[in-house]
């Protein structure tokens, strides 16, 4: 049985521990097909891990297995879960990771990873990507059912994602995410942007300085200006024309972004 089978990490690619995943998994199903999503995911940052799966997992065929390991507490009382929706299944440990998988897709049901036999034969306590994540991944890639693995969990840990904020003439949102081009990503999409603003606008301000904007392209703006567009992911973010925000502004996650619309309703001149 072929299959697709991607990895998520913070691991980097200075060591072997991708590697190491990736022939767990060929050992088990030499016909599955591993694809990166990405490893370079800060160091413990689970928001960024959750975030980073959510803006790619839908571009895969349907039936694609998803792993994503980003796992601070890996050997502690976290649990390793499969999620199965009616799109994928997704492979990891149970600490929020999967937050926006919850929202955005229709989940059957979620399993608890505790049949030794879908395991390692020794399991590491620090690389449960190794001795756990990767062998699951691989037996469900040839096959095996969802509730072969153990229990089922009623209760998932979730991630306290920011939402924007609506008041009066303006909607609040913040920084929830920094690229590696380092663009300020948003909480604010394009619907909720257009649906508050109309034909209004009146300022973009990211943390009380205003920006430009939005824009339909990098290209409209001048060089070194800071400046609103709507990115692939459909969220509002602050770019810098060919340079970082990130940097440039000494500004990052959590940083509030406010969208001012008119009373008039007229943009601003």
């Amino acid at each position: 049985m072929s299959c697709i089978i991607t990895l998520l990490s913070d691991f980097g690619s200075q060591d072997g521990y991708v590697g190491a995943m990736k022939g767990v998994i060929l050992q088990i199903n030499p016909r599955v097909l591993p694809v990166d999503i990405s490893h370079e995911i800060e160091a413990h940052d689970i928001m960024a891990g959750a975030l980073v799966l959510a803006s790619a997992y839908a571009y895969f065929p349907p039936g694609t297995i998803h792993v994503a390991v980003v796992d601070p507490g890996v050997g502690g009382q976290r649990r390793p879960i499969i999620v199965e929706t009616s799109r994928a299944c997704f492979v990891g440990p149970d600490n929020g990771i999967f937050t926006l998988i919850y929202e955005r897709e229709k989940v059957i049901k979620t399993i608890a990873i505790e049949n030794p036999g879908f395991m390692a034969p020794s399991v590491s306590r620090t690389f449960h990507g190794r001795d756990i994540f990767a062998p699951a991944a691989a037996h469900l890639s040839l096959g095996v059912p969802v509730g072969d693995f153990g229990p089922p969990v009623q209760k998932t840990e979730v991630l306290n994602v920011p939402q924007p904020r609506l008041a009066g003439e303006t909607a609040e949102g913040e920084v929830i995410h920094v690229d590696r081009f380092g663009n300020l990503i948003t909480n604010i999409s394009a619907d909720l942007f257009t649906g508050f603003v109309g034909k209004g606008l009146e300022a973009i301000r990211l943390g009380g300085q205003e920006v430009a904007g939005p824009y339909e392209s990098y290209e409209e703006a001048c060089e070194g200006e800071l400046f609103a567009i709507f990115g692939s992911t459909g969220l509002l973010e602050i770019s810098k024309k060919r340079n970082s925000a990130h940097k440039t502004q000494s500004l990052g996650r959590g940083t509030t972004v406010r969208v001012t619309r008119s009373p008039q309703g007229e943009t601003k001149p």
